[in-house]
Order: structure tokens, then C-alpha cells, then sequence
């Protein structure tokens, strides 16, 4: 696939606290002329979803919910671009703060971000 995605439900961080979730909305956002082809991301249940045949230059997913437990949550995109200065970039949005942002350039565009609470 386009990248191995990595998710931990275990937490071993003892200044969290111990109640509560996360809302997380991941979001694409790419430059004129892009096309998403695919997105995968990691949902509230901790299960890998890929989502295919997509188009157009943007895509945000619903809002998730994540247990406080939760570690690390993982986002990436497949798109291609109309030429060598395209961009893309994917958007980790978490109770309202955007908290990770990575991109890419060109017309082969597989940007991704990993956030760890």
C-alpha cells in the first residue's frame, strides 16, 4: 500500500488523564488541478480505512472520536498532480487545533502525518 500505518491504543503516559476523548477530523487540501485518489487514515475504533476511486483536490473526514488511551493516530493521501508544482497537504485537526501538517510537491503527490497525543 502507500504506507504502513501505525496505531496504539496502549498508553503508557501516566500525566494524561485518564477520562476523556479526542475529536479528530483529518483533512486534504490540494493546489488547482490536483486529484485525490486515495486516503487512508486510522479510525476511532483503531481500524485502518482506505477510501478509493476518489477525486477532486480536497477531502476531510467526518469528525472521529479517540479515546483518551490512544497514542498516536496516522493520515496519508494518494493524488496526482497537473505538473511539477502541485501541492498537497494533509491536515491532522484535533478538538479543534490543527496539531500536524505535512506536504507534497509534484505530480506524484503521497503526503502523510502521524500525530502523537
Amino acid at each position: 500500500m502507500l504506507f504502513t500505518m501505525i496505531f496504539s491504543a496502549c498508553s503508557k503516559d501516566k500525566d494524561k488523564p485518564s477520562g476523556g476523548n479526542h475529536k479528530v477530523v483529518f483533512k486534504a487540501v490540494g493546489s488547482a488541478g490536483t486529484s485525490i485518489s486515495t486516503v487512508v487514515y486510522v479510525d476511532g475504533g483503531g481500524e485502518n480505512v482506505t477510501k478509493t476511486d476518489l477525486s477532486g483536490s480536497t477531502w476531510e473526514s467526518g469528525e472521529l472520536t479517540f479515546s483518551s488511551s490512544v497514542q498516536a493516530i496516522s493520515f496519508g493521501v494518494q493524488a496526482t498532480g497537473p505538473n511539477a508544482s502541485a501541492t498537497m497537504k494533509v491536515q491532522i485537526f484535533v478538538d479543534g487545533v490543527m496539531k500536524k501538517e505535512s506536504s507534497g510537491t509534484g505530480t506524484i503527490l503521497v503526503p502523510s502525518a502521524t500525530y502523537y497525543f
